[in-house]
């Protein structure tokens, strides 16, 4: 059950922010549901607005998906909907709100309306200790003038300009600012299961603990196939990592994030070893940059069925500062016709990010192959959200299933409703 209703989070003391919650609390409280079995859906709507309740990384119908370009169903003010899931794909997913925010920010996912779902797989995760749910937010956003930074497409001898961007007062890990939360309390020796959850409206994040080392296990829910350590967690907006922290390095340390502004914000957690005091200790990561390929095959992925052309634009501020971004040089709008797909099919989608902007790329209702990044393949990479970075070239394959409308959209809530999305229907 959820419900939708506003409430005061203090993030930190003095800082106390009135938002719409699930539950009352932001993160909502974790929901657990069980791989293959049917699990019943209750939604009350406490609020005066209604809402779209969107399950992220599930593959269900269109109706129950819960986004308005998908004609879902809404959850009406001070009603409730009621309807059943049935999970498919066990691991990390997460629930949020779907709504349009545009300029007022209090709403989707700007605002606390998210919760972290976990569907127990049929089969053994394996050995650890102790499991941990840890989701990043970040609280009073505003609107600030920032200079353009140009387009690939642009003209170079355009004058500069600015457009309007999302900044933010304060960050939180499970709705606290470092410092201010419950710590992690560990034991030297222990296995510790992390699953973390990037509920950003707009930003991508990269966390790093001290001394220790991340074995990445699954990206967005889905196993790897090829497991592998790192120094850094880097989550796109809606990205979901989860992985084992071998608890060998005693002492107080934080769990933050490696640019000292965002941490410093309170984009952080304490790590607390038994019998260990002190003042927490950060200290600069090491190591590669992330980088999804060292967790793929290396092979090549079959050849699809059709390839489909996804070159990402930048279209100027207009005379209110608002940038808007183009597929194929075209905004997205309400009256766009659907491209069709056709069940069974394998699509290939041809990314070329030609901005100098990072972009997080949601494709609803499916789960997607890594298949290329750049001039290199890989296979094996299960995701549902992939960050194209700067002026790179990509591609996934995903082969449509269930007939219905389809969103792909970037997930930085301010792209998406700015006009960066685009709309399939499978036949």
């Amino acid at each position: 059950m959820l419900r939708i209703e506003r409430a005061q989070i203090e993030v930190a003391p003095g800082r106390t922010i009135a938002t719409a919650t699930y539950s009352g609390t932001a993160p909502g409280p974790l929901i657990r549901m069980r791989e293959g079995v049917a699990a019943a859906v209750e939604i009350f709507n406490r609020t005066d607005i209604p809402e779209y309740v969107h399950w992220h990384g599930f593959e269900i119908s269109a109706e129950l998906d819960g986004t308005p370009e998908e004609a879902s169903l809404e959850v009406p003010p001070n009603s409730s909907l009621r309807y059943g899931i049935t999970p498919l794909q066990a691991g990390s997913r997460y629930v949020h709100s779907h709504a349009m925010a545009m300029m007022d920010l209090s709403r989707g996912v700007y605002s606390g309306q998210f919760a972290f779902v976990y569907v127990e797989p049929k089969r053994d995760r394996g050995r650890y200790d102790q499991e941990i749910f840890l989701s990043t937010h970040e609280w009073e956003p505003r609107m600030a003038w920032e200079p353009v930074a140009e387009s690939a497409e642009e003209d170079e001898d355009e004058t500069e300009s600015a457009s309007l961007e999302i900044r933010y007062g304060i960050r939180s890990i499970n709705g606290k600012a470092l410092g201010y939360g419950e710590p992690i309390r560990v034991k030297e020796g222990q296995r510790v299961l992390l699953h973390v959850l990037n509920a950003s409206a707009t930003e991508n994040v990269q966390l790093h603990l001290p001394g220790h080392e991340f074995y990445v296990l699954a990206l967005d829910g889905n196993p790897v196939p090829c497991p592998g350590r790192v120094s850094v967690l880097e989550l796109g907006v809606g990205e979901r990592v989860d992985a084992i922290v071998e608890m060998n390095h005693p002492g107080i340390w934080i769990l933050g994030a490696v640019a000292d502004d965002v941490r410093r914000s309170g984009l952080g957690i304490l790590v607390e070893y038994a019998f260990r005091h002190g003042e927490p200790q950060f200290a600069r990561s090491g190591g590669e940059p992330w980088d999804y390929l060292r967790f793929g095959l290396n092979s090549e992925a079959p050849q699809p069925d059709e390839a489909i052309p996804m070159k990402i634009l930048k279209v100027p501020p207009d005379e209110r500062g608002m940038e808007k971004w183009a597929i194929n040089g075209h905004v997205y709008s309400e009256a766009d016709e659907p491209q069709i797909l056709t069940r069974g099919r394998r699509y290939r989608l041809a990314f070329n990010n030609r901005t100098p902007e990072a972009h997080p790329l949601h494709l609803h209702r499916h789960t997607f192959e890594l298949v290329r990044i750049g001039s290199n393949t890989t296979a094996g990479i299960k995701k549902d959200v992939f960050v194209l970075q700067p002026y790179q070239t990509a591609e996934v394959d995903f082969v449509p299933q269930q007939r219905g409308l389809v969103l792909f959209h970037c997930h930085q809530q301010m792209h998406m409703d700015m006009g960066f999305k685009r709309l399939f229907r499978v036949v």
